[in-house]
C-alpha cells in the first residue's frame, strides 16, 4: 500500500510578534537612548509599528511599567519614565548618608569569604561592561552596594539601600554613558582593595567620591523631550 504523500509546503507564516518581543524591543530602544525619557508611547503608534492589536500593546506597556521603564498616567497614556533632576539629586544625597556608615562598618574587619564575594561580584561587573550588556551592567553595578550593606550585617539598612539603589539603577540606565559605567566598575575594584587592606578611612572617602562621580556622569535634563518617530526608534531593535 503506497504511503500517503507529504502535504505540499504552504506559504511560510510570518512570525507573530509576542508581548515579550514588544517589551524587549521597547526596552532596547530606551536603554540605547533612541527613546528618550518623557517620550509618549501611543498605543496606536506602537500597534502600527509592531503590527499588533492595542490589547497586546497594553499588555506590553503594563509589563514595562512594572519594570519602571514606563510611566502610565490616567487619561494621558504611557511615557518613557523620566526621573526628575530633583529626584535624582535627592536619591544620591540619601545614599551618601547611608553608605558612609555601611562602608566604614564593613571595611573594619571583613572576613575572607566576604572579600571573595565582593571580588567575584566585581569580576561579573567587568564582564557585563565588556559585553556591553546594558541590563546586566546596570543591575550588577547597583547590586554591589547592596551586597556590601548585607555583608556589613545590618539588614534594615540593606533594605533601605536596596530601594535607593533600585531608583538609582533606573536613573543610570536612562542617563549614564557606557564610558561612565566602566569607571564605576573600576572604582568598585578599588573599593575592594581598600576592604582587603581594612582601610576604612580611605574606603569611606572613595565611596563618597564614587557616588559623586556617578552623579556627575549623568546627563540629567529638565527640558521637554524632543519629538521621536517610534517606528524608526524601534526598527533598530529587531535583531
Amino acid at each position: 500500500m503506497p504511503r500517503p504523500s507529504a502535504p505540499a509546503a504552504g506559504p511560510r507564516r510570518a512570525r507573530r510578534t509576542t508581548t515579550d518581543e514588544i517589551v524587549r524591543r521597547v526596552t532596547a530602544a530606551i536603554t540605547e537612548h533612541r527613546l528618550p525619557p518623557g517620550t509618549k508611547l501611543g498605543e496606536e503608534s506602537l500597534g502600527e509599528a509592531f503590527g499588533v492589536s492595542r490589547t497586546k500593546v497594553r499588555e506590553a506597556l503594563f509589563q514595562l511599567a512594572q519594570l519602571r521603564l514606563v510611566t502610565l498616567l490616567p487619561a494621558r497614556g504611557a511615557f518613557v519614565a523620566q526621573p526628575t533632576v530633583r529626584e535624582a539629586r535627592e536619591v544620591f544625597a540619601a545614599r551618601r548618608i547611608l553608605e558612609r556608615a555601611v562602608v566604614a562598618e564593613f571595611a573594619r574587619a571583613p572576613a575572607a569569604a566576604q572579600l571573595a564575594a565582593v571580588r567575584a561580584h566585581v569580576a561579573a561587573e567587568r564582564e557585563a561592561v565588556a559585553a556591553n550588556d546594558l541590563w546586566a551592567r546596570s543591575r550588577l553595578l547597583g547590586e554591589f552596594h547592596v551586597l556590601v550593606a548585607q555583608l556589613a550585617g545590618n539588614a534594615v539598612v540593606a533594605d533601605l539601600l536596596r530601594e535607593l539603589v533600585s531608583r538609582t539603577s533606573l536613573i543610570t540606565l536612562l542617563y549614564q554613558t557606557a564610558s561612565a559605567s566602566v569607571c564605576s566598575a573600576e572604582e568598585h575594584a578599588e573599593l575592594v582593595r581598600c576592604f582587603e587592606r581594612r582601610d576604612a578611612k580611605r574606603a569611606v572617602a572613595l565611596m563618597l567620591e564614587h557616588l559623586e562621580h556617578v552623579e556627575r556622569s549623568l546627563a540629567l535634563r529638565a527640558d521637554e523631550p524632543a519629538a521621536v518617530d517610534l517606528r524608526s526608534a524601534l526598527a533598530a531593535a529587531k535583531a
